[in-house]
């Protein structure tokens, strides 16, 4: 089953560029589960997003995320795992768990 592990923290904490020993610290992490890992990204910061919605038929694009928070999302893992509490014990791993959260979400299928 696959699993998108969605990477939340607060994207100041980064402001003034990534500390090397964290980027030490992911890299671990994906050499450790290596085999699960399907796909994954950092993403730019908020400032370079856009929200896109269609309204009347016409799209309406604004700057920046849908929502303020105090929380951004910043990456993402898509693993394979048996069941949610393994892709959560693979979550609980990902160095920014210790700062911010990890939204484990299960990949809907559908039928072919």
């Amino acid at each position: 089953m696959q699993f998108l592990l969605l990477i939340y923290d607060n994207e100041q904490r980064f402001a003034k560029g990534y500390d090397p020993s964290e980027l030490d610290k992911y890299r671990a992490f994906g050499t450790e589960h290596a085999a699960a890992i399907k796909g994954g990204n950092a993403l730019q910061p908020t400032q370079a997003a856009a929200t896109v919605r269609v309204r009347d038929g016409k799209p309406v694009v604004t700057d920046g995320p849908f929502a303020e928070t105090k929380e951004q999302l910043g990456g993402y893992y898509l693993v394979e795992a048996a069941d949610r509490a393994a892709a959560a014990a693979i979550a609980a791993k990902i160095p920014g768990a210790r700062f911010g959260s990890i939204e484990v979400r299960p990949i809907m299928t559908f039928g072919s």
